[in-house]
């Protein structure tokens, strides 16, 4: 049996998520497991909710239940009588959650917790993923949920994600005069009194200089909705922060909000049992009497109260500086002098980049000492102001990953606020424990970024995909191995494209780790020693490429690299770019954790094209090919701090160092794409076209032949002939088209193409050229080419030269005669053969090729048909 419950004293938003996530279990039974709060109670005797079959506690078998599916809570203490049963091992536990999981004691099978403003959040971005669309009457009560965890959209908290849930709900057929008959109602004689004890009560205390108002109540009855008097005492005293205690009963009721980062409330709160967000908390206390918690609270919000540091406490000041037109070697000896790791470039008392120790380096390191700052510095960063807030420093510094931040004011730089000044005050401040405590449990949210994409993974890959990434896993927790599939694979997975092309990167023995996969899964593998990589082989043909982690350095500009084994994050800076750089851990106790050290989620966001370093493109100038390959196929654009060093290193000539053969990959790997025009256009923007010929110049004509290349690949390939075309070779037949023959030669050259190419694109063309001016000439005669002359013309050439013909083509009589050749020519044979010939009694010799060219003719101009008339024809052509 599968139960959908959640915490008690549930409200709209508990009521929406268990409707919602009806939809997702349809079997299971929706029970509440206590109480729920006075406006849910009123709307379930006036409303028809009860149609939707939920059931009572007492109705339930416990026993029975195999799996519990939690929405607006991960704490089994607030679950009542489920708690017991969530905790046992043998009971799937799935969980949807907007609160931060930190707080969750439950080990789930599935854990989908996302920072929105309300769990019915959560199921409107899981419906819009998987197409789901709830009814009107089910969306109404979503809504409910949804409107009233934001206050009606105005809370703090709120997100794009709640806007968006509410815009989608809104479509799907919500009611908003039920929404709004519900979630304003009078507040009852005994709410009053509650709240007329919360003002008179309230007190303000500083706390590291942050004021916090703290107030406090006594009843002898329950009264519900106190997070309702929370806001509306927030509201009316417009506080920064509040926490209130309530006395009902035998127990106290607390509730925390807070508008500010200083002041995190679900933090505070955890230290009474309770949790929640740094926003919005609650918890419920047992065997204390309200005397006592108000006594202990100062005490907590002193551990749990951040002072409110701004940047003008926290930056060093006076700040080292260069200037844009001085040299690297300069900067270089700034650094060491005064043994800092970023310097502001300024340039007239304006800040406009940043040069780092490893930028200064690298460059040094390839020969470019006498190059100015400008060219290599990072131009892509922020500033803050003096009063800056702690928590804007922190998302710059971590979140964006700024080396430094340069603080200004009207008069110019004022001083820098570096990684070392942010860590010393949050270790100062606590964030980090010195106990010997896990640092990392400790750290906030911003610090690490990590995303649980289990679920995703099994719900967007195919079974056996995602059932071999599980079994990788297993392998690589056997030999005691961390495992990561990265790259494109985990790119495109989150960017809902489809790519089956998996990379693993182990940390350790990649070979050891591939052998032992060959033998637990009964196929092959190949390794190459030097690199540490190795393909695994299945049976079907399908490959897994592994590799040890390592990182590389250059020698040189455009060399090959050297390599060294290092950790995920050292290999994962190697990369080209930051959206290149993602993995998934796949080990079993990490399984589906997202790791992104460089910012790619960011940028898969942001759709941009960035790379890693500032010398990216001077190691391997490759990258500037693969740039725009990775722009144009995402429909993403070059990072503007990027395009400048891309095209640095093209002003630079460091692409000319780059092999001809490493250059004609990266260009053939464009031409692969399905539309590779655009990439063209923006390679010649970059003026790339002339490391494959000075000559290659982008024109109305090229742009024609290739939309007709385009036309004629789509074509040919719905014919579904036996043989395939190879469209990336007709796109640089195309692209290469108005180079003479000479040029073209050394084109080839220039690119080291493979000897059997350069034949096809060279001699192949001037054939090709010859049969597209033979097809001319024959427009002007009298009589149309009978089929045997097509055939003769074309048939001799490779057929991906014959589409090249046919996208040169601008007469469409000889398109149609190219369409003919293929539709209908092409596959015609003679039905006899030698054998047949000496039958005749012909001698063999040169006359049976005279023979059954003759017959073939004949058979292509319809002038015989059948074995019969093949051989009438032999016998009254060459025998008589």
């Amino acid at each position: 049996m599968e139960i959908i419950t959640t915490h008690v004293n549930a409200d709209f938003d508990c009521l929406g998520a268990m409707i919602a996530a009806r939809k997702l279990y349809p079997e299971a039974e929706m029970v509440f497991p206590g109480s729920r709060e006075r406006n849910l109670r009123e709307f379930f005797l006036r409303s028809t909710a009860y149609a939707f079959d939920f059931k009572r506690l007492r109705d339930i078998d416990l026993a029975a239940v195999d799996r519990l599916i939690l929405v607006d809570v991960s704490q089994s203490e607030r679950i009542g009588p489920f708690g017991d049963l969530a905790r046992n091992p043998q009971i799937q536990v799935h969980i949807y959650d907007h609160h931060p999981a930190e707080s969750s004691d439950l080990e789930a099978e599935l854990a989908d917790i996302r920072p929105v403003g309300s769990t019915v959040t959560v199921f409107c971005q899981i419906f819009m993923e998987r197409g789901i669309r709830p009814d009107p009457e089910e969306a109404t009560l979503m809504m409910l949920g949804l409107y009233e965890d934001t206050g009606s959209l105005q809370f703090s908290n709120i997100t794009r994600a709640d806007f968006e849930a509410a815009a989608f709900l809104h479509e799907c057929g919500a009611v908003m005069q039920t929404v709004s008959e519900f979630l304003t109602q009078e507040l009852t004689a005994e709410q009053v009194d509650v709240l007329h004890q919360l003002i008179k009560n309230r007190q303000v205390l500083s706390v590291n200089g942050v004021d916090i108002s703290i107030s406090h109540a006594t009843t002898a009855h329950y009264v519900g909705d106190l997070a309702v008097l929370a806001h509306k005492l927030k509201d009316m005293e417009n506080l920064d922060a509040l926490i209130i205690a309530a006395r009902m009963e035998d127990r106290v009721f607390m509730v925390g909000r807070s508008r500010i980062p200083e002041v995190h409330v679900g933090s505070i709160l955890e230290e009474f049992g309770g949790g929640g967000h740094s926003f919005a908390a609650s918890g419920t206390v047992k065997g204390q009497t309200l005397v006592q918690i108000l006594d202990r609270l100062p005490g907590v919000l002193q551990r749990q109260v951040n002072p409110r540091w701004r940047a003008a406490q926290l930056m060093s000041s006076p700040a080292k500086t260069i200037a844009p037109t001085q040299t690297i070697a300069e900067a270089r000896d700034l650094l060491t002098r005064y043994h800092i790791n970023v310097l502001p470039v300024v340039e007239q008392g304006r800040v406009v980049g940043l040069i780092s120790r490893q930028t200064a380096e690298r460059a040094a390191f390839h020969g470019l000492e006498r190059r100015p700052v400008g060219d290599y510095m990072e131009s892509d960063f922020s500033v803050a102001a003096p009063d800056s807030s702690l928590q804007y420093l922190q998302e710059l510094i971590v979140d964006r990953n700024q080396r430094l931040v340069p603080i200004v004011d009207e008069s110019g730089l004022v001083g820098v606020l570096t990684r070392t000044d942010l860590l010393r005050k949050l270790i100062e401040m606590g964030r980090i424990a010195s106990s010997g405590q896990d640092a990392a449990r400790d750290l906030p949210d911003t610090w690490l970024k990590k995303k649980q994409l289990a679920r995703f993974l099994r719900e967007r890959l195919p079974k056996r995909i995602h059932d071999l990434l599980r079994d990788f896993g297993q392998v690589a927790d056997d030999l005691g191995l961390n495992l990561f599939v990265v790259g494109g694979f985990v790119r495109d997975l989150l960017l809902r494209q489809e790519n089956f092309d998996i990379d693993l990167v182990v940390e350790g023995d990649g070979i050891a780790f591939a052998r032992r996969c060959a033998e637990r899964f009964a196929c092959r593998f190949r390794s190459h020693e030097k690199f540490g990589t190795a393909v695994i082989i299945f049976e079907d043909g399908f490959k897994v490429d592994v590799a040890s982690a390592r990182m590389e350095y250059y020698s040189r500009p455009a060399a090959l690299p050297t390599v060294e084994y290092a950790s995920i994050k050292l290999d994962l800076f190697r990369r080209d770019f930051t959206i290149n750089t993602l993995a998934i851990a796949l080990n079993r106790g990490r399984y589906g954790e997202l790791l992104d050290f460089f910012g790619g989620q960011r940028d898969l966001k942001d759709k941009a094209i960035r790379v890693l370093h500032n010398l990216s493109f001077v190691e391997d100038p490759t990258r500037v090919f693969r740039a725009v390959r990775f722009e144009q196929r995402l429909g993403f654009r070059i990072g503007r701090p990027t395009e400048h060093l891309l095209r640095g290193a093209v002003r630079q000539g460091f692409v000319e160092r780059v092999g001809g053969s490493r250059l004609f990959r990266e260009l053939e790997l464009i031409l692969r794409e399905p539309d590779p025009w655009p990439a063209v256009e923006r390679l010649a923007s970059f003026d790339l076209l002339r490391f494959v010929h000075p000559q290659l110049k982008l024109d109305k004509t090229l742009a024609r032949v290739f939309a007709e290349a385009s036309r004629v690949v789509h074509w040919y390939q719905l014919l579904f002939l036996e043989r395939p075309c190879r469209p990336w070779l007709i796109y640089f037949l195309c692209l290469t088209s108005a180079l003479g023959r000479e040029a073209m030669a050394e084109a080839c050259r220039r690119l080291n193409v493979p000897p059997r190419i350069a034949r096809l694109v060279t001699e192949g063309r001037e054939e090709a050229l010859a049969v597209r001016q033979r097809m001319r000439r024959w427009r002007h005669r009298k009589k149309p080419p009978a089929a045997s002359e097509i055939y003769r013309l074309l048939h001799p050439l490779e057929r991906d030269l014959v589409l090249f013909v046919m996208s040169l083509a601008e007469d469409e009589r000889i398109k149609q005669w190219i369409s003919h050749y293929f539709n209908h020519l092409a596959q015609v044979k003679c039905e006899l053969d030698g054998d047949d010939l000496r039958q005749l009694g012909i001698p063999p010799g040169p006359v049976y090729r005279a023979i059954l060219d003759d017959l073939l003719n004949a058979r292509l101009d319809g002038r015989v048909t059948g074995r019969d008339e093949e051989l009438a024809y032999v016998r009254r052509r060459h025998l008589s």
